[in-house]
């Protein structure tokens, strides 16, 4: 008896589950047909192969592949579909497999519904022309859903399957999002860090410290059907995670869609778009980042600082130039000491004489400069009575007081749950093993959650300090007019640019112009 492969496939449109678990009726209603087939002719079923929920130009559909490995290892003589367009809607795979390869692995194809049988050689043409309508069915869904999609993209609604991460999809509106307000603390943080002089990579590290999941990780643990990574440490935030948040205008209310665009209807492969045809439409949702944070973060990407320590951007970064050919300075390193020198020396011979200057050095010339301009110009006292302290960091203190406060309650709602679980396991309703799996997953997360409070009150600790110091107006003024070192928010808020030039021989310092942002 011949042996026959039955192939069934649903498309999530025409898709009708009973429930997630059990296969669609339509699949049921294939099977039955084509095993009824099967039957009456005498075939004996050797497989039967079954992709739910997947497109007929899907070409990586899993048991497609299966019956296709089967097929070349001459396992069956014959594959049974309700339709052609069931095994495949393309064209090149209907000539690749049903006339080429199918005939060499000496297997026949059959499709009840519209009379495709390679055993009759007087339909090759009809299976053609099945081919080629299907093709044109594809091609012709393809643009429609493209249309709809763009239209929707230059409304700026969201279409994405989930929000991007600090967000949450609106339940009240359709392509609309909301600020999911757990995931936003977190890019707040970053934003903040990344504007104080720490890199991408530091940043990165003290969220894994601190046991924070990365987006990708958040959107599992809060349910959402999202695919992970398969591979190692794919849960912790990396170095592109921060870059990509730092640089992404959904997070001042700008909705920006459309950065990849599909190769071809025929294929899920992506490639980048330019940017002129990005889709970007602002004041679509509330923003996470203010203006004034994001300008500062976007400047310092602009200027694409080199890091000058382990977690920091170098004091000088971008802002020193060579006197004699123009040229950003770069830092190095010799002996633990820290050095700017022009860059282009090395480009080619005699391209410039190579300006160099001790970072130390530069920032006792910088701050001396400032003490005589302070004691020169600044009027002290009118200073002391007009300055005002500590509003952002009384905001920031409200922030960190209100994130604690919803850490706490989830922290006791986990508790309770775990004292729940060991009730129900006492009065026998779950057994120990049950109680063991379900409290892990309570217990891990009160764990992490616990470590989050234990840095935020450690963070207000340090703020209550600051805000302390801060009443005392003199000292305050005097730190800053007298100054003992500079920070990298100094330099970036003072410094527009700082020129060097050659050292003149018998001179002790190099020739400096510093250019002031006032």
């Amino acid at each position: 008896m011949p042996k026959v492969a039955i192939y069934c496939r649903l498309s999530e449109e025409d898709r009708n589950k009973q429930s997630e678990s059990d296969d669609s009726n339509s699949i049921q209603n294939q099977k039955s047909m084509l095993l009824k087939y099967s039957l009456e002719q005498g075939w004996e079923v050797f497989n039967v192969y079954s992709d739910d929920d997947y497109t007929g130009s899907d070409r990586n559909r899993p048991e497609f592949i299966r019956l296709l490995q089967d097929a070349e290892h001459h396992k069956f003589d014959i594959v049974l579909c309700k339709t052609q367009s069931r095994f495949t809607r393309e064209l090149e795979l209907v000539e690749k497999y049903i006339h080429g390869l199918f005939p060499v692995w000496g297997i026949r194809f059959v499709s009840i519904v519209d009379n495709a049988d390679t055993a009759n050689k007087g339909n090759k043409k009809s299976r053609q022309i099945n081919g080629l309508v299907n093709e044109w069915y594809l091609e012709d869904m393809s643009e429609n859903i493209r249309s709809v999609l763009t239209n929707r993209r230059q409304e700026g609604l969201h279409i994405g399957a989930f929000a991007l991460y600090g967000y949450k999809k609106d339940p009240d509106q359709k392509g609309h999002l909301v600020i999911d307000e757990e995931a936003a603390a977190v890019v707040r943080e970053v934003f903040t860090l990344f504007s104080q002089g720490y890199g991408k990579t530091a940043i990165a590290r003290m969220l894994n410290d601190r046991g924070i999941p990365n987006p990708t990780e958040y959107k599992r643990l809060h349910g959402l059907r999202y695919q992970q990574p398969k591979r190692k440490n794919s849960t912790l935030w990396k170095y592109f995670a921060i870059s990509d948040m730092l640089e992404n205008e959904i997070y001042i209310g700008n909705m920006v869609q459309g950065k990849y665009g599909s190769v071809s209807y025929k294929t899920k492969q992506n490639k980048p778009r330019p940017k002129s045809e990005w889709y970007r439409v602002e004041g679509t949702h509330e923003a996470i980042i203010d203006q004034d944070l994001w300008n500062r973060v976007q400047i310092i990407i602009a200027q694409r600082a080199k890091p000058f320590d382990v977690g920091t951007v170098g004091l000088f970064a971008r802002k020193v130039r060579c006197a004699n050919c123009g040229y950003t300075m770069r830092s190095s390193k010799n002996r633990g000491r820290h050095y700017l020198q022009c860059s282009n020396r090395h480009v080619a011979k005699d391209a410039c004489i190579g300006s160099f200057i001790s970072v130390d050095k530069l920032e006792r010339i910088v701050i001396d400069e400032l003490n005589r301009l302070s004691e020169e110009y600044l009027d002290k006292d009118e200073l002391e009575r007009n300055i005002q302290f500590c509003d952002s960091l009384q905001a920031q203190k409200k922030r960190i007081q209100d994130d604690l406060t919803a850490y706490e309650k989830r922290i006791e709602e986990y508790s309770k749950g775990i004292r729940e679980l060991y009730l129900d396991k006492v009065k026998r309703i779950i057994s120990e093993q049950d109680f063991v799996e379900m409290s892990k997953d309570f217990s891990a997360e009160k764990e992490r959650l616990e470590r989050v409070v234990k840095d935020g009150q450690h963070q207000l600790f340090e703020l209550d300090a600051r805000i302390e110091d801060g009443d005392n107006r003199k000292a305050l003024i005097d730190q800053y007019t007298n100054l003992e070192h500079l920070t990298r928010e100094m330099v970036e808020a003072l410094i527009d640019y700082i020129t060097v030039g050659k050292r003149i021989a018998g001179v002790k310092d190099p020739p400096v112009e510093i250019h002031w942002n006032f």
